[in-house]
């Protein structure tokens, strides 16, 4: 069986996991997440864990994804995600509007932004963009949406990238 599905899930304070016979839903105190029954995975709850296991041979490598979103699910409702992003170039700047997030990145118009429903957007300086939220995929998913407006570009860097991401540069053309 996959190493990764025999490893039990800990529940934490406060998290509750329910498994019926269409979808298993994890709640806590930062949301509710829910997920479609994989077929041919078994769940079992004892002493505050979430126990996987295949039910056939076949179904190994499910139980194994089933298990590593499960854990990503009972982290997002009980902790959260987030992810950082950083506003590089001269002029470009973040911030917010009500629920929008206002980017001012060079073109002749601001690039307005609205956060999908579970998703937080915070500005904590002009530079600075916060994504975040309790499901691990959407929160990335908004993040790269967001860099996908001026991604950085490899002569200058200017752009928007992930916190602490490292930009090749090429050298500029020589006479």
């Amino acid at each position: 069986m996959s190493r990764v599905a025999k490893k039990p899930i800990p529940l934490p304070k406060g998290v509750e996991f329910n498994v019926s016979a269409d979808k298993v839903t994890v709640k806590g105190p930062k949301g509710a997440l829910s997920l479609a029954r994989p077929s041919g995975v078994d769940f079992k709850v004892e002493n505050g864990q979430v126990q996987l296991s295949a039910a056939e041979a076949a179904n190994v490598p499910m139980a194994g994804t089933a298990r590593a979103i499960l854990a990503n699910m009972v982290a997002g409702v009980s902790e959260g995600f987030s992810r950082k992003l950083e506003l590089v170039g001269v002029g470009f700047r973040a911030s917010m509007q009500g629920k929008d997030l206002n980017l001012s990145l060079g073109f002749s118009h601001p690039v307005v932004f609205t956060a999908p429903e579970g998703i937080t957007l915070a500005t904590p300086s002009q530079t600075e963009i916060v994504v975040s939220g309790a499901d691990k995929q959407q929160v990335g998913e908004v993040a790269a949406k967001i860099r996908a407006f001026r991604k950085p570009e490899p002569y200058k860097g200017k752009g928007i990238r992930y916190a602490g991401e490292k930009i090749i540069m090429k050298e500029a053309k020589k006479a």
